[in-house]
């Protein structure tokens, strides 16, 4: 997977319009010049041989070196991954500490007023684009109110107070969307396990319904929540992009936006590549959770 996803990423960016020389290059450069630039950045190569080389390198650690600043892309990756790390952590709590509740409470009062208001819920926070929410999040709580930062971004092991408070608005944008599939996905698989036999041998010795809900239904009906929420790590990954130029975040997300607009193809497939490696890793660690959460599940 990860050899076509580098293939892929290598491909496409070649494919992007516009001459990364040319942009370097101030516009009155000559032809000659371009060309004698390009000849210095290996770009008039065969593009199977520039692919080569480039993947014999990523295999060493080694990412190439940026067009643009002339700095090691892995150095650069990982002076933007903190923040971007940082995102999507805290994205991922607020879908998870929104969802699942909200799926549980549904479930547990199925067609009554509770059950129709997350359902609503959910579904808007699917339908809402998350650069449309975060404009709304800025207007409301920063412009109006003004209780909340706009943005901006503080290093948490320097001013965790304050990185913290800049991180509620891009988190909230972020994690939304996947709130809104974890709420529908867990009321969707705990009404299907509420009906089962050893729920009513449960009810029927007298344990309450707190935990019948979360001892006996929640850990049975949560292995496809966990397929969702591993599913759509790559969602928040993506999301990053655009939520951390929203909030003037400084990321891999924003690095991704400025290697695009300056034709940085060094910068751009190691972004692609790092971020693609940790949707694998996510999709793994799915994997490992399902034995845990279910002894009947075994990997020979």
């Amino acid at each position: 997977m990860l050899v076509l996803l580098s293939m892929m990423t290598f491909s496409l960016t070649r494919m992007l319009p516009g001459d990364p020389a040319q942009m370097l290059l101030s516009e009155n450069a000559t032809p000659s010049e371009i060309a004698a630039l390009r000849q210095t950045l290996g770009l008039d190569r065969p593009m199977a041989l520039q692919y080569i080389d480039w993947a014999a390198s990523a295999l060493r650690g080694d990412l190439g070196t940026s067009l643009r600043i002339k700095q090691p892309v892995s150095r650069v990756l990982a002076d933007r991954l903190k923040p971007t790390i940082q995102l999507t952590v805290l994205g991922m709590l607020v879908a998870v500490g929104l969802g699942v509740p909200a799926g549980l409470m549904a479930a547990s009062r199925p067609n009554s007023l509770i059950d129709t208001g997350a359902t609503l819920l959910a579904i808007v926070g699917i339908a809402v684009p998350p650069f449309w929410l975060g404009i709304l999040l800025i207007l409301l709580f920063s412009v109006w109110l003004g209780v909340l930062p706009s943005g901006g971004y503080l290093d948490p092991f320097v001013h965790p107070a304050e990185s913290l408070r800049r991180m509620i608005l891009p988190a909230l944008s972020l994690g939304s969307a996947l709130a809104g599939l974890i709420a529908r996905q867990a009321r969707s698989c705990l009404l299907d396990v509420l009906q089962e036999d050893y729920i009513r041998t449960a009810r029927s010795k007298g344990v309450s319904e707190g935990g019948v809900l979360l001892r006996h239904a929640l850990r049975n009906g949560f292995i496809p929540v966990i397929t969702v929420i591993g599913m759509q790590t790559g969602v928040l990954v993506g999301g990053a992009v655009i939520t951390e130029t929203i909030f003037d975040i400084p990321g891999v997300g924003r690095l991704a936006v400025e290697a695009v607009a300056t034709r940085d193809y060094p910068v751009l497939q190691g972004v692609v590549l790092v971020m693609s490696v940790a949707v694998l890793l996510s999709y793994l660690a799915v994997d490992f959770l399902y034995a845990k959460l279910d002894p009947r599940i075994q990997y020979g």
